[in-house]
């Protein structure tokens, strides 16, 4: 521990990459999880020696792993992706229900997709999720709510009267 309290940076890893990484996956798929994950560690690096508490290394990677993969949405619809010619029976094939779902959390807006994702994937307190997102309690428990209805409504292919 240093005088401040923070653990070396190689501990805030090992106990908090996993959780990271699956938070990144959730947040842009497993093709672009590794991308998110190495820039959120690289710039948790850059920011360590300032930060101040060492209680919100879990919440404040997380805001770091959140706002990597916005960049990364970002930066993808900025390019264009030229393709040869589309692969007919691409789509003719079951997607497992896992992947479809989390495709669908991956579509939602940046907030609810996020809250969501730290919600159940992680499976965060409210409190924790709002620490991570840095907004209030109940601002995390409505993303949740707004999420899980968007994917109700695409999930059952109506509209949610709840």
């Amino acid at each position: 521990m240093s005088s401040r309290g923070l653990p070396p940076f190689e501990h805030v890893v090992e106990e908090y990459g996993d959780d990271v990484w699956r938070f990144s996956v959730s947040q842009v798929g497993r093709d672009r999880a590794d991308d998110v994950f190495q820039e959120t560690m690289l710039a948790a690096l850059a920011a360590f020696p300032s930060l101040r508490d060492p209680n919100a290394i879990r919440s404040w990677l997380f805001r770091i792993a959140a706002r990597k993969a916005v960049d990364l949405f970002r930066a993808r619809a900025r390019v264009a992706v030229p393709v040869a010619e589309p692969d007919p029976g691409a789509h003719h094939g079951a997607e497992l229900p896992d992947e479809a779902l989390w495709t669908r959390v991956r579509a939602l807006p940046d907030k609810q997709r996020q809250a969501v994702a730290l919600r159940f994937v992680l499976d965060l307190k409210y409190t924790e999720v709002a620490a991570a997102m840095e907004i209030s309690t109940e601002a995390a428990r409505r993303n949740v709510f707004e999420g899980l209805r968007a994917l109700r409504r695409c999930m059952t292919g109506g509209d949610d009267a709840s």
